[in-house]
C-alpha cells in the first residue's frame, strides 16, 4: 500500500489557476518540490466529468460532458499531487473527492481564493466567514475518503479570529492546513503576515504549511527556509515564485529561465497540454522579458506547433506511434452492443484494400443494390486526444467501431467495415473474392473511386442534407466538436 502523504517538513507547488496543470506539476518536482497542488477545480464541474484512462498520453483524465478535459493526471505525481476543489457544499464535495481520491495523494478544499468566480458560489475566502459550512465540508471529507484531507485559507481580521478559526478546523481532523499570510482584501502587494502564520503554528499540533511569501522573501532557494523560519511553520508553499521560475524548489535554483521554459515544453507537448495554456505559463516566465524577440515569437504562437515544431512533430509521431500498437494489439473482433449501436473493436487499415477501394464505397454500392437509404456517417472528435469516431446508420440501424481514429476519414471506414462484417458482406481487402458489389472498371482503378463515391453521395444530396441537419439538431451535445454529419 502506497504511504500516506506527510505534510510536514515539506515544499510544495500552491494551487494557482492555469499554473498548476499537469506540465507544471511534474516540473516542480523534478525541480525537487515535495508535493504538488493542483489548480482549484470546481465540484459542479468536476461531478460532471467521467474518469477516462488514456492509454496513449498515459494519464488518468476527467473528462466533462463537453469533452474539456478538466483534470488530468499520471503515474509519476500519483503519490504527490494534491487535489484542490472549490466547494460550498459538503455533499458535492464528497462527491468530487470519492471520484479523485484513487489517483490522488491527498484532497484539498479552497478557503482563500479572493476571487469573484470563486467568492460568488460562496466558496474560496467566501467560506472564512462560515466557519459551520467549514466545519461541515472538512468533517463530510475526512469520514468519507480514505486519503487526507487539508485546506487553505487566509487570515482573518484578528489573530484571535484566526486562532480559533483554525483550531476548529484541526479538530475536525484534517491533515494539514494552508495559512495565506494576507487578508481576503490583501493583494501580493501587502507585505505578508509571518506573525499571524507563527501563532497560528505554535498553537496547533497538526502541520502549517506557510504562503504568501513570494514577493519580499523567496527568490531563490535557500529564502525558502528563511521564510519557513519566519513563518515558524513546518513547511512552506509557493506560489508566484515557482510559477515565475519553477527551477526555484533545486537546490541549485533558480536555474536560467529558457531552460526552465525549454524543459517545461517538453511536458506541454508530451501530455498535450491546451497551447493557450502552455504560451499563457511560458509568458508568465519571461515577465518583464515578454516584449523581447522571444517573447513577441510566444505571444504571436497560436497552436504547440508554433510554439515549438520540431518537438511537436517528433512527440506526436511517438503518440502515433504507441495509439497504433494500442490498436492494433490483438482485440478479437467482438459484437458489443453499446445502447442502440453495435460497436467492435476494428481499425481502417489503409494498405489492406487496393489503392481505388475502400469499405464505405462497397458499403454505398450494396445499400444501392439493396434499395435503402444511403449510409449516413455522425462523427465526432474528443478533447483529450483529438481522435475521431464515426457511427454509420444504415437500414435504420446504427455501427461504430469503439476504437478512436487519427482522421474523420478512418473513422468513417472503421464504421463502414463494422457495418459490412455485421451484414456479412465483402469490404473490398486485397485477396477477397470478387463479390460483384463494386464494378471491374472500379476495382482496376480505371476510374477514381473517392471521385466515384463522392459522386454517388452528391445525387442523393438533398435527402442527405435534410437527414444530416435533423440528426445534428439532435446530436449537438455528444461533442465539443462535431465533425460534420456527412461527407458531401
Amino acid at each position: 500500500a502506497a504511504t500516506t502523504l506527510s505534510f510536514r517538513n515539506i515544499t510544495a507547488l500552491a494551487p494557482m489557476v492555469r499554473v498548476g496543470t499537469l506540465p507544471m506539476r511534474l516540473l516542480a518536482l523534478d525541480y525537487g518540490a515535495d508535493v504538488v497542488y493542483c489548480e482549484e477545480l470546481i465540484d459542479i464541474k468536476m461531478a460532471q466529468c467521467q474518469r477516462v484512462v488514456n492509454e496513449v498520453l498515459e494519464t488518468v483524465d476527467f473528462v466533462a460532458p463537453d469533452d474539456r478535459v478538466m483534470f488530468r493526471t499520471c503515474e509519476r505525481e500519483k503519490d504527490r499531487v494534491v487535489f484542490q476543489m472549490g466547494t460550498a457544499d459538503p455533499d458535492r464535495a464528497l462527491t468530487v473527492a470519492r471520484l479523485v481520491e484513487k489517483d490522488v495523494a491527498a484532497v484539498d478544499v479552497n478557503m482563500g481564493c479572493p476571487k469573484e468566480y470563486s467568492t460568488k458560489g460562496g466558496m474560496g475566502a467566501a467560506l472564512l466567514s462560515d466557519p459551520d459550512k467549514i466545519e461541515a465540508i472538512l468533517k463530510k471529507l475526512v469520514t468519507g475518503v480514505s486519503i487526507p484531507v487539508t485546506c487553505k485559507i487566509r487570515i482573518l481580521p484578528s489573530l484571535e479570529e484566526t486562532i480559533s478559526l483554525v483550531q476548529r478546523i484541526e479538530n475536525t481532523g484534517v491533515a494539514a492546513v494552508a495559512v495565506h499570510g494576507r487578508l481576503k482584501d490583501e493583494r501580493p502587494r501587502h507585505p505578508v503576515h509571518c506573525d499571524y502564520i507563527r501563532a497560528v503554528a505554535r498553537a496547533v499540533s497538526i502541520p502549517v504549511i506557510a504562503n504568501g511569501g513570494s514577493l519580499d522573501l523567496v527568490k531563490t532557494n535557500a529564502d525558502i527556509e528563511v521564510f519557513r523560519k519566519a513563518a515558524g511553520a513546518s513547511s512552506v508553499m509557493l506560489a508566484r515564485a515557482a510559477m515565475w521560475n519553477v527551477s526555484v524548489f533545486s537546490s541549485r535554483g533558480p536555474l536560467p529561465v529558457e531552460s526552465v521554459m525549454e524543459e517545461y515544453l517538453k511536458y506541454a507537448i508530451r501530455y498535450d497540454n491546451h497551447a493557450f495554456n502552455t504560451k499563457y505559463c511560458l509568458c508568465q516566465m519571461l515577465r518583464d522579458k515578454v516584449e523581447s524577440p522571444l517573447g513577441k515569437q510566444l505571444q504571436a504562437a497560436q497552436t504547440n506547433t508554433e510554439i515549438r515544431s520540431e518537438l511537436y512533430r517528433q512527440t506526436q509521431e511517438r503518440l502515433q506511434a504507441r495509439r497504433d500498437a494500442l490498436q492494433s494489439g490483438g482485440q478479437e473482433e467482438q459484437l458489443v452492443m453499446d445502447g442502440d449501436v453495435t460497436t467492435m473493436a476494428v481499425k481502417f487499415e489503409r494498405r489492406e484494400y487496393p489503392p481505388h477501394i475502400t469499405p464505405k464505397m462497397f458499403l454505398l454500392e450494396w445499400s444501392r443494390k439493396e434499395k435503402v437509404e444511403q449510409p449516413l456517417y455522425q462523427t465526432v472528435q474528443r478533447a483529450q486526444d483529438r481522435g475521431f469516431q464515426s457511427i454509420v446508420t444504415v437500414a435504420k440501424k446504427q455501427y461504430r467501431s469503439s476504437l478512436w481514429e487519427k482522421s474523420k476519414k478512418f473513422a468513417e471506414q472503421a464504421a463502414a467495415i463494422v457495418c459490412l462484417r455485421v451484414l456479412g458482406v465483402p469490404e473490398g481487402r486485397i485477396g477477397e473474392e470478387d463479390s460483384g458489389l463494386v464494378c471491374k472498371r472500379k476495382r482496376e482503378g480505371k476510374t477514381n473511386g473517392a471521385v466515384e463515391e463522392e459522386g454517388s453521395k452528391k445525387r442523393h444530396v438533398i435527402d442527405l442534407q435534410r437527414e444530416a441537419e435533423s440528426a445534428a439538431k439532435g446530436d449537438q451535445h455528444r461533442a465539443e466538436q462535431p465533425v460534420g454529419e456527412q461527407e458531401l
